[in-house]
């Protein structure tokens, strides 16, 4: 069993050094099964973190894939009939494999939401949600419960980050406005976590390093951009120029 350091807030902004550098190292495989919208930003900023995406879901090929991958992300996006299949096809392959879910806009789909619950019982590493996202499937718990409740780490975004796995958690102030407007910020968010896990064992810190990842690279994508269609292309930069320095300057960690 790994052991954690005692002040994980302290020791985060090293860890996360460490990821970038065991992500560039390894190129991990993450298959992503993910919404229409963002497969073309997810991929590229899964590139230029060092990982090596695949984001079919055809049925005779996606076992196949997610078997071939070192982790998973789950996106309820674009919820067609297509992606429903794939998502059961790829649990039904994961085996053992860390994977994440992400289940957008369940609070605007009873049936949508329906199936995000059943998707919990198959245990994710990690669920990545909003708060109105966990509102609709905790019933109103806050983070730390329903990590507790799912056995699982959650990472709440917001103006301020939460990872928790319903003993421990970390608060994340890193980030910029022009996040929220840039399409499929989130669910490249939620495949950098699968990323990180795929390179880190534990759950709190890889989704904890991932969003400070995320963040940081906003922060230095904001400076070179003059609105959300330049920022967009100028953080897939920061991300890939990000280094152990400028993370260890830059985090903004509490517990």
């Amino acid at each position: 069993m790994q052991t954690l350091p005692a002040d994980l807030s302290v020791q985060l902004p090293a860890i996360a050094a460490d990821i970038v550098e065991r992500l560039r190292r390894r190129a991990p495989r993450v298959h992503c099964v993910t919404n229409s919208v963002a497969q073309n930003f997810t991929a590229n900023m899964l590139l230029a973190a060092g990982a090596v995406p695949s984001m079919t879901t055809a049925p005779e090929e996606i076992a196949a894939f997610v078997r071939g991958a070192d982790a998973l992300l789950v996106n309820l996006g674009t919820f067609d009939a297509e992606r429903r299949a794939a998502v059961e096809a790829a649990l039904a392959a994961v085996e053992g494999r860390p994977w994440v879910l992400d289940p957008v806009f369940v609070d605007r789909s009873p049936d949508r939401a329906a199936f995000a619950r059943s998707l919990l019982a198959a245990r994710p590493a990690v669920v990545r949600l909003n708060r109105a996202e966990l509102g609709t499937l905790a019933a109103g718990a806050d983070a730390r419960a329903a990590a507790a409740r799912w056995t699982t780490t959650v990472a709440l975004s917001g103006a301020t980050d939460v990872v928790t796995d319903g003993v421990a958690s970390l608060s994340l102030g890193n980030g910029h406005a022009l996040m929220a407007r840039v399409t499929a910020m989130g669910c490249a968010g939620s495949a950098l976590v699968a990323a990180c896990l795929a390179v880190e064992p534990d759950p709190l810190t890889a989704a904890a390093s991932a969003l400070l990842l995320l963040g940081i690279a906003g922060e230095q994508a904001a400076g070179a951009s003059r609105g959300p269609g330049t920022f967009a292309i100028a953080i897939i930069d920061a991300l890939d120029a990000l280094d152990g320095a400028t993370i260890r300057q830059s985090a903004k960690v509490g517990a």
